[in-house]
C-alpha cells in the first residue's frame, strides 16, 4: 500500500557530510518490495569501534543475538541490513541466514565474519531468502560511496514515509569530529533499550566502552522516551561505529571532560532520530510531548510520562483535539508509580487545567482545543510526590494506523 508523507515529516533529508571511513550502498533484492531498494551495506574502515544496544524482548532475532554477540567484542567493519522481512521467528534457517550473509559479506571485504553486523526489519515468521541477499551483496560492493546517505537510509524502510537522518560536528580536545546516522521506524515503537534501527557514525577516535557507555545513556533520553504503539519490536537496534579518522588523542574513559562537546552533540543526533520515528508513527498527525514533573524518581517520571503517551484515550482524544483531562489522570493512576492524586497538576498547551485534585475553576477551554488542533501538542503534568522529572514523546491514534496494519502482510 502507498503511503502519504507524514504531515510532521521534515522538509528534506539533511545534507550528512562524509565520514572518513564509512562508505555506503543499496539494492534491491524483491524479496518482498518491488522496484525500491531493500538493502544496503555500510563498510567501515579498519580498526573502527563499535557499540550497541538492542530490544530486551524475549523473542528477539536471530540479527540481533547476533549483533548483540559482536558488540561485545567492541569492533567491526561493515553493517548489512535487509527490510521487508525481520528473519524473526524462524528457528535454525534464521540463525543459519545470518552466519551466511554475514561470512559471504566478509569474504567480499576482506574481514572477519564475526565483523559483520546483520540487521533485518518487517515481517515476523517468514523464512529469509538469504541467496537473494548474498547474491546482491558483490554489485553493492561495487556501488560503496562515502555520500549516499539518503540512499542508504531509505533501503531500510518498511512502513516509513520518509527517509530519517541527522548530523552534528563537535570538538574533542580542539579536533573537529563529525556525527553522522539515519533510522527507520514507524510502527511497533515502545523501545526498550534504542530503536527499531539506527546506525549512527564518527570519525572520532573513542574506545569500545567510551562508546559504549556513551550510546546507552544517550539511547535513554532519547529512543526509550518515544513511543508510537505501546510495542516492543523484536529486531530493535542501534549500533554507533567510531572510525577513529578524525586524527584526535583517543579517549578512554567517558568521564573525560574533553568529551563533553561530543556527547551533548550525539545525544542531539540520537533525538533528532527518535523525533522523527515519531512524527512518522503510523497514521499520525501530531506529536505529543509529555513533560512530567514531581515523580519519585526519573525513571518513575518516564515510566508515567509513558503510561499517559501510550494511553489509547489520551491518543485519541489528541487526534479530536478534545481536551479531556480525566483521561490523563486515569493514564497517570495506571503507570504504577507514585503520585499525589490531590497535588497532581495538569496543563496543556501552557494552560493549567486540573490542580488539587480538579479542574481550574472557571477554566477556559477553547485556547486549549485550539492549541491541540495543531501538529504539536503539549501536555505538562506535575505528580505531587518529588523530584523526578522526564520528557517522552508519542503521537496521536487516528484510524490511519488501522489502515495501515490491517493490510501490512497484503
Amino acid at each position: 500500500m502507498a503511503l502519504a508523507v507524514s504531515p510532521l515529516a521534515p522538509e528534506r533529508f539533511p545534507e550528512i557530510p562524509v565520514i572518513p571511513g564509512v562508505r555506503f550502498a543499496a539494492g534491491c533484492t524483491g524479496m518482498r518490495y518491488r522496484n525500491r531498494d531493500d538493502l544496503m551495506l555500510a563498510e567501515l574502515a579498519p580498526g573502527t569501534t563499535i557499540a550497541g544496544v538492542f530490544t530486551q524482548s524475549q523473542t528477539a532475532s536471530a540479527p540481533v543475538l547476533w549483533c548483540r554477540a559482536g558488540a561485545k567484542r567492541g569492533r567491526g567493519q561493515a553493517f548489512v541490513v535487509n527490510a521487508g522481512n525481520a528473519n524473526t521467528f524462524t528457528g535454525k534457517d534464521g540463525v543459519s541466514a545470518v552466519k551466511t550473509t554475514a561470512a559471504a559479506t566478509a569474504k567480499l571485504l576482506g574481514c572477519a565474519a564475526a565483523d559483520v553486523f546483520v540487521s533485518s526489519t518487517g515481517i515476523i515468521g517468514q523464512k529469509l531468502p538469504v541467496e537473494t541477499v548474498t547474491a546482491a551483496l558483490p554489485a553493492l560492493k561495487q556501488g560503496l560511496a562515502a555520500s549516499a546517505w539518503e540512499k542508504a537510509a531509505r533501503a531500510i524502510m518498511t512502513t516509513d514515509t520518509f527517509p530519517k537522518g541527522a548530523t552534528a560536528t563537535a570538538k574533542i580536545g580542539g579536533v573537529t569530529v563529525t556525527i553522522g546516522g539515519f533510522a527507520k521506524g514507524s510502527g511497533m515503537i515502545a523501545p526498550d533499550m534504542a530503536t527499531m534501527l539506527a546506525f549512527v557514525f564518527t570519525d572520532a577516535a573513542l574506545s569500545p566502552k567510551v562508546l559504549a557507555e556513551l550510546l546507552r545513556d544517550g539511547a535513554d533520553r532519547s529512543f526509550n522516551s518515544i513511543t508510537v504503539d505501546s510495542d516492543t519490536s523484536t529486531s530493535d537496534t542501534l549500533l554507533l561505529a567510531a572510525t577513529g579518522k578524525a586524527g584526535n588523542k583517543k579517549i578512554a574513559r567517558a568521564g573525560d571532560p574533553a568529551l563533553k562537546d561530543f556527547r551533548a552533540k550525539l545525544d542531539a543526533v540520537l533525538l533528532d532520530l527518535a523525533l522523527q520515528v515519531v512524527r512518522d508513527g503510523e497514521g499520525a498527525q501530531k506529536l505529543i510531548t509529555i513533560r512530567i514533573n514531581g515523580a519519585a524518581s526519573p525513571k518513575a517520571a518516564r515510566k508515567i510520562g509513558l503510561a499517559v503517551a501510550n494511553s489509547p484515550l489520551v491518543k485519541t482524544a489528541v487526534a479530536a483535539a478534545d481536551p479531556n483531562w480525566g483521561r490523563i489522570v486515569a493514564a497517570v493512576g495506571k503507570a504504577g508509580e507514585k503520585a499525589n492524586r490531590d497535588r497532581l497538576k495538569i496543563g496543556i498547551g501552557g494552560v493549567l487545567i486540573a490542580r488539587n485534585g480538579g479542574p481550574v475553576p472557571g477554566y477556559d477551554e477553547a485556547p486549549v482545543a485550539q492549541h491541540m488542533q495543531g501538529r504539536d501538542v503539549v501536555i505538562e503534568i506535575d505528580v505531587g510526590v518529588g523530584k523526578g522529572r522526564a520528557t517522552v514523546w508519542g503521537c496521536d491514534l487516528t484510524h490511519g494506523y488501522i489502515d495501515i496494519n490491517g493490510s501490512y502482510r497484503s
